[in-house]
């Protein structure tokens, strides 16, 4: 096999895990969740992502050389924006709507990205870009629906519970922009993810300190802590997967095969998770299915 053979392989299996890891990520947080709060398992998981990434960045590079103002700055917007509020968000949706609504509605970041780009920077949408984004509103239209369908879920707080992963959704669409600016100023990727995780972390915590006091560890179930720290493992895999397979291959490539996270959600949640956890329909799997084609067509139309 040809040297670039060998690049797509790689490049191209990192891109999958990432998807795969993403999805064990989102699961793992479902069931450490069912009596835990939210903000722990962002705790946990931003402390996991610390541990693995701030020593594994001064391993195998040099941040404190790499690092300016200019590539410090976006990096911490970066890690408020997405890395603490997107996840913050993202964790909660996934508590109270389940993994299998939650993820397909979060899928929809690249329509939050194209919508500011139009307002702020007045780009132009081809017709193609606008059918892609017609798609995500209308997949999660579907899963909006199917929602409402369940007995609990048909209230007005069932759907207000939406707000959660849409909210997700744009802090992560919003989020590359500034983790590119950080990379353009020249630092490595384990140099922008430490600074990243650091800086949600720290903001996190100050954040439960201001407003109802550090979280106790001994307040998380048991039972339920593996589960956030294999969330924290798989988050940390996804993290290395999604950039080591940008390092090697087209975003066009790349995105795409993440992009397809809530798909593999659905599939582990009919084989593994009970239906006490996660309801999986047909009609679900058609909103999930148009949601991600309608959020990988932004992504290569745009």
């Amino acid at each position: 096999m040809t040297a670039v053979g060998d690049a797509l392989g790689v490049g191209v299996g990192l891109a999958v895990l990432g998807a795969v890891a993403l999805a064990v990520q989102s699961l793992s947080i479902r069931y450490g969740t069912r009596t835990s709060d939210s903000s722990d398992a962002l705790v946990i998981v931003l402390g996991v992502n610390v541990l693995a990434l701030v020593p594994a960045a001064f391993l195998l590079g040099s941040p404190l050389r790499e690092l300016t103002l200019r590539s410090l700055v976006p990096f911490i917007a970066a890690g408020l924006l997405g890395t603490m509020v997107g996840r913050a968000m993202h964790f909660e949706g996934i508590k109270r709507i389940g993994a299998s609504r939650a993820e397909p509605i979060k899928s929809s970041q690249p329509l939050h990205a194209s919508l500011v780009a139009v307002v702020v920077l007045g780009e132009v949408v081809s017709p193609g870009h606008l059918l892609s984004m017609l798609a995500i509103v209308a997949g999660i239209a579907i899963i909006t629906y199917e929602h409402g369908r369940g007995g609990a879920a048909a209230t007005d707080a069932g759907y207000l519970n939406l707000a959660f992963p849409l909210a997700a959704a744009f802090c992560y669409g919003i989020e590359p922009t500034f983790a590119k600016l950080g990379f353009a100023a020249g630092a490595a990727v384990l140099t922008g993810l430490a600074v990243k995780t650091v800086t949600a972390g720290a903001g996190l915590l100050g954040y439960l300190w201001w407003t109802e006091g550090l979280p106790d560890p001994r307040g998380v179930d048991r039972g339920e802590l593996p589960w956030l720290v294999g969330a924290g493992v798989a988050n940390t895999v996804f993290l290395l997967g999604y950039y080591g397979s940008l390092e090697l291959e087209p975003v066009s490539l790349v995105v795409p095969l993440v992009q397809s996270s809530p798909l593999v959600v659905i599939l582990l949640s009919v084989l593994f998770v009970s239906d006490d956890l996660e309801r999986i329909t047909p009609r679900l799997a058609v909103g999930a299915l148009v949601a991600v084609g309608g959020a990988v067509g932004v992504t290569l139309l745009g």
